[in-house]
């Protein structure tokens, strides 16, 4: 890692939690349902609520998916992992403990690595462990009363934790993304943040360069990215003011109002010790074997590095483009499905126009690549008609255009190639490629412009140019450039 940056002399340090909602059907102890956005209490069952009686059952799509979060990030999956009790008293938690893990966790170190600009940065993981989550407070503040809903007590969670490798909120920000990006790849989670199902904990402290670790205070709950650099940012210049001022720094679990841009402290925040953990008496160790493991591994989807690295090894691309053609698996399939039909010699030419033209018109119009109105195979034959030169890449552009700008739903369905053909036709924007009539209008640029022509032939080689432009010009745009600089070069000598 490069050296630190400094906010008004200080370091800043930071450790993540990440709760990513599993992506489950039914609960991580029961066979109730998951799904967001029930009526309240429609979704808890007798176990989920404590009933007296009842037992947990452990979900083995659960287990599955961590075993999959451990894979990908590089992690040792435990062969043995214990189940605990964390003990504290919400209204929202109706069992008075949380199921968790504390001592052996089910997937052990790991971790990920992202750029930040064209520094590579990695932060180490401590751990992964699987937990239920909790119910949901509800507070009316038109009737002055608050409510308790269930629905969410149970929901199984991986709770990503990092050792405390981070050193800014940009640092963060690009750590966060490349998380959410592997535990959406990989299916585990669907990283709805706004829902809450992908929640970061950032725990912040500062201290000089060189001295210990500093008083850390834990912003509960980002769940937006511009949220989550907005609170680390205050965060760190409140403690840099109140050190500064003589206090000292209480360890606390702090909000972030988006309204006010400013953290708030809502508790003294607990040590592991307060929590009184011991192994929860209902459920067995969880034993994972080799086998087990080596399946999974075998049922994975491609990781998008690995992908990255095929890009670069069978398709000759920068490693640039390919990390940015693997963002996500849309765009990725998107790209194979054009070099599918156009051929790995012109797999450079689909990424351009992915990251060029496909892209700024996705940005601009605010839609996902599945939403683009230029499908792979109107795309492939875009291309191939600029390779073999039938057009130029100008016309190329106006094709684009002409087939984005269709009135929906002509432009989404559209993927019959001929549609290029037929554009190409009837704007008439075939390139010229016939040698005659080339030739014809290049001696007549010549003819009217001597002085070029002299100034080329006494070694001046810019002086092309200024015949390039004419016989362009002449042409209407149809000239094949290419054929035109070879054509003058062969008539100047």
């Amino acid at each position: 890692m490069n050296s630190p940056k400094l906010v008004q002399g200080y370091e800043v340090v930071i450790g993540f939690e990440t709760h990513a909602q599993l992506s489950t059907q039914s609960k991580i102890f029961s066979r109730a349902p998951t799904a967001f956005g029930a009526e309240p209490n429609t979704q808890a069952c007798a176990v989920d609520l404590a009933l007296p009686g009842t037992l947990p059952v452990m979900n083995v799509g659960a287990v599955e998916r961590a075993i999959e979060f451990g894979l990908a990030v590089n992690s040792h999956v435990a062969e043995r992992s214990i189940f605990a009790r964390k003990n504290y008293f919400y209204p929202d938690l109706p069992k008075g403990y949380q199921i968790s893990q504390f001592e052996i966790p089910v997937v052990q170190g790991g971790e990920v690595s992202f750029f930040l600009g064209d520094d590579k940065k990695t932060v180490r993981l401590v751990r992964a462990h699987l937990e239920e989550d909790a119910g949901k407070s509800l507070h009316e503040d038109f009737i002055g009363q608050s409510g308790i809903d269930l629905n969410r007590a149970g929901t199984p969670l991986l709770e990503i934790v990092t050792e405390p490798d981070i050193r800014s909120s940009e640092e963060a920000v690009a750590y966060a993304k490349e998380l959410h990006k592997i535990v959406t790849w990989i299916g585990i989670c669907d990283g709805n943040m706004q829902e809450g199902s992908f929640r970061c904990d950032a725990n912040v402290s500062v201290r000089k360069p060189g001295a210990p670790l500093g008083t850390r205070r834990e912003i509960k709950n980002l769940n937006s990215f511009k949220f989550m650099q907005q609170a680390i940012d205050y965060e760190v210049r409140w403690q840099i003011e109140q050190i500064e001022d003589g206090y000292a720094i209480e360890q606390a679990t702090v909000l972030f109002d988006p309204d006010t841009g400013e953290t708030r402290a809502m508790r003294t925040k607990e040590d592991a010790a307060d929590y009184r953990y011991f192994p929860d008496p209902d459920l067995p160790p969880l034993v994972i074997g080799r086998d087990w493991v080596d399946r999974v591994r075998s049922e994975m989807a491609e990781l998008f590095s690995v992908m990255a690295e095929r890009f670069v090894r069978d398709y000759a691309l920068p490693e640039y483009d390919a990390t940015q053609l693997t963002q996500s698996k849309a765009i990725a399939a998107y790209f194979e499905a054009v070099v599918a039909v156009v051929g790995r010699p012109l797999a450079k030419q689909a990424s351009n126009w992915l990251m060029g033209e496909l892209t700024k018109k996705l940005n601009s119009t605010n839609k996902t690549i599945d939403e683009a109105f230029v499908r792979p195979k109107i795309l492939a034959r875009i291309i191939q008609c600029v390779a073999d030169g039938t057009i130029s890449n100008n016309a190329a552009r106006q094709v684009f255009e002409e087939i984005w700008s269709a009135a929906p739903p002509a432009n989404i369905q559209a993927s019959d190639p001929s549609l290029v053909d037929a554009i190409i036709d009837a704007k008439g924007l075939k390139q010229i490629n016939d040698t005659g009539e080339l030739e014809k209008i290049i001696d007549d640029v010549l003819a009217a412009n001597p002085k070029n022509v002299e100034e080329y032939k006494a070694g001046n080689a810019k002086a092309l140019n200024g015949l390039v432009g004419p016989i362009m010009k002449a042409s209407k745009g149809k000239a094949n450039p290419a054929q035109v600089n070879e054509l003058l070069k062969k008539k100047l000598g």
